[in-house]
């Protein structure tokens, strides 16, 4: 890791401009962040590492990102989604979009700082996703079916988790966000890249799709 990069992870992106309402000093209670756009730079660079994930910023951060989350009703965000380059990221796994699989549970609300991927044995799926960055639109994105994921909690503690079906494809979304790639990049057939309001009306059986 070069200097430049240290440097870039201990700044403290200026406040004026994260933050969609303007805020006072961080007891003052979290702030909802503004949502970058497919087009924006901060999601086409790989994001920097985070020298102290119990830093007061990384705090901060962490706190609006969840609020922002919660006002969003989303089930993930990564960092430079809000404008800060870090690697961060924080996800939920709802119980009613697991597969029933043993290793996709319902998962409560978690945050990883510098995490690391590993595909595991198996099958590719293609799954459907959508993304806050990329407004309106679905597509269907192939990924590994089984991953491993590492990380450190603001805590400082570890977490390793091994994970398939819904939360291997959430945790594999928002991590693609801190090397700078949006899913439309992961896509291999763009005609599976649709309007929501399509797809609602249109449902597409990925599996019959597949078979033509």
């Amino acid at each position: 890791m070069t200097a430049r990069r240290d440097e870039g992870a201990k700044r403290v992106p200026p406040v004026a401009r994260l933050y969609r309402r303007p805020v006072g000093p961080h007891s003052g209670g979290m702030s909802i962040l503004k949502i970058a756009r497919m087009g924006h730079p901060v999601l086409r660079s790989p994001a920097a590492p985070v020298a102290d994930p119990r830093a007061p910023e990384v705090r901060r951060l962490v706190a609006d990102m969840i609020e922002t989350l919660e006002d969003i009703a989303g089930a993930g965000l990564a960092a430079p989604q809000v404008h800060v380059p870090w690697r961060l990221v924080i996800f939920r796994v709802p119980a009613e979009r697991t597969t029933g699989r043993p290793d996709d549970l319902a998962q409560e609300l978690t945050v990883l700082v510098n995490p690391a991927i590993e595909p595991l044995p198996g099958p590719m799926e293609l799954g459907w996703e959508g993304c806050l960055s990329v407004p309106g639109l679905r597509g269907a994105v192939p990924r590994p079916a089984r991953i491993r994921y590492r990380g450190t909690a603001p805590a400082g503690t570890a977490i390793d988790r091994e994970v398939e079906g819904f939360h291997a494809r959430v945790v594999q979304h928002e991590c693609d966000h801190l090397d700078g790639i949006l899913y439309p990049q992961r896509m291999t057939d763009h005609r599976l890249l649709v309007f929501v309001e399509e797809w609602q009306r249109s449902p597409i059986d990925l599996a019959a799709f597949a078979a033509q």
